[in-house]
């Protein structure tokens, strides 16, 4: 089981996430690169919260296939296109994430290789030996 660490005289995390997780010895660890909001046929919706969905979808179905779920989660980097897309995406991210929230950091970048996403998630997760 991971832990959360959040040392008492630090200010507590902005949103729902861990300042850090604590990954026991022997777990498996699975490393996700980054994932967009886009479907299976190609489809991206227009919105960041169901771009932020599909990310964590697509995210769900490689720890899926790892043996492993969104429990497992350790670590999230997230970026977006704009700080109107802070709150969309934290609303829909918040809806994968279990508790203790995984360690998070998000960051406004300037855009990805298609303009149409606004959002991409990458994620470390761990799990115990199979």
């Amino acid at each position: 089981m991971t832990r959360a660490i959040t040392p008492p005289d630090m200010a507590p995390p902005f949103a729902r996430y861990s300042h850090a997780v604590e990954v026991p010895a022997g777990r498996r660890l699975v490393v996700c690169s980054g994932q967009l909001g886009i479907d299976s046929q190609g489809a991206v919706p227009a919105d960041v919260e169901g771009q932020t969905r599909l990310c964590f979808e697509n995210i769900g179905r490689i720890l899926a296939a790892a043996g492993m779920g969104f429990s497992d989660m350790v670590r999230i980097n997230a970026y977006v296109t704009g700080r109107e897309h802070l709150a969309g995406y934290m609303k829909a991210r918040d809806e994968f994430t279990g508790s203790p929230p995984p360690a998070s950091t998000l960051m406004i970048v300037s855009g990805f290789a298609r303009p149409e996403f606004v959002v991409e998630v990458e994620v470390i997760a761990a799990a115990s030996e199979r």
